[in-house]
């Protein structure tokens, strides 16, 4: 952060989802969004406080949301309020697991959602390791020796994952083309002239207003453009 890293929120599996952690990370103006494992942390709902087990009972069932999203309740873990989101084990389907999140503005379907964004970790670390012999190739008590061979496996993976999002991947930079679409936004003629006929019939500080709109979209007209209509302004 003292480097200018930014981000929204801070994802972490049940590794990590303690509450001294969560609480620091919260008052340093981050949100949290993480597996919780059934411990023994305590949950605060009015006067009672809770075992996740305790809580999963407490919170209210979800019907006719997305399949596996069971249930959910607000609560708070060592001062810091939270949702706790429960949802469906994929490979058991009897067991449930809870996932927390401190930032009470989202719903349950984007606290589920956001936090799938960490499979792409794990992912990662299973190619690294399987595939690309991360802790294999090489050993050695050397901590350089260690951090050159992480980082060489970390380069074939970058190498290997831009191959392969050139060759298969069809998205366009979604980045680069949504914020030029932004500033390419345009009227159609049709529409434009819809609005000078709204500017006549409006009152003259509106009709002021929409009609400088206008020019400026006029002004801001492509010159091959501006060829065809050699006589293009826009008059009250």
């Amino acid at each position: 952060m003292k480097a200018g890293m930014t981000a929204s929120h801070v994802l972490m599996d049940s590794w990590f989802t303690h509450a001294p952690l969560v609480k620091e990370v919260v008052e340093r103006g981050l949100h949290v969004i993480g597996m919780v494992k059934a411990d023994n942390k305590r949950y605060q709902v009015g006067i009672k406080s809770l075992s996740l087990q305790e809580l999963y009972y407490a919170a209210t069932p979800i019907k006719g949301k997305t399949k596996g999203f069971l249930r959910s309740i607000r609560t708070t873990l060592a001062g810091v309020p939270i949702t706790m989101v429960f949802v469906r084990h994929r490979s058991k389907k009897k067991e449930w697991l809870a996932i927390l999140c401190t930032d009470l503005s989202l719903t349950e379907e984007e606290i589920i959602q956001t936090y799938g964004i960490r499979w792409d970790i794990e992912v990662f670390f299973k190619c690294t390791k399987s595939l690309l012999r991360l802790q294999k190739e090489f050993q050695g008590r050397s901590y350089d020796l260690l951090i050159s061979h992480t980082t060489i496996v970390f380069s074939r993976y970058i190498l290997l994952a831009w191959q392969h999002r050139q060759s298969t991947d069809q998205r366009s930079l979604g980045g680069l083309f949504l914020a030029l679409c932004d500033e390419v936004c345009e009227l159609d003629w049709a529409i434009a002239l819809h609005h000078t006929d709204i500017a006549r019939k409006s009152n003259k500080k509106i009709a002021k207003l929409i009609q400088s709109q206008l020019q400026q979209w006029i002004s801001g007209l492509p010159s091959y453009i501006k060829a065809y209509l050699p006589n293009v302004s826009c008059e009250s």
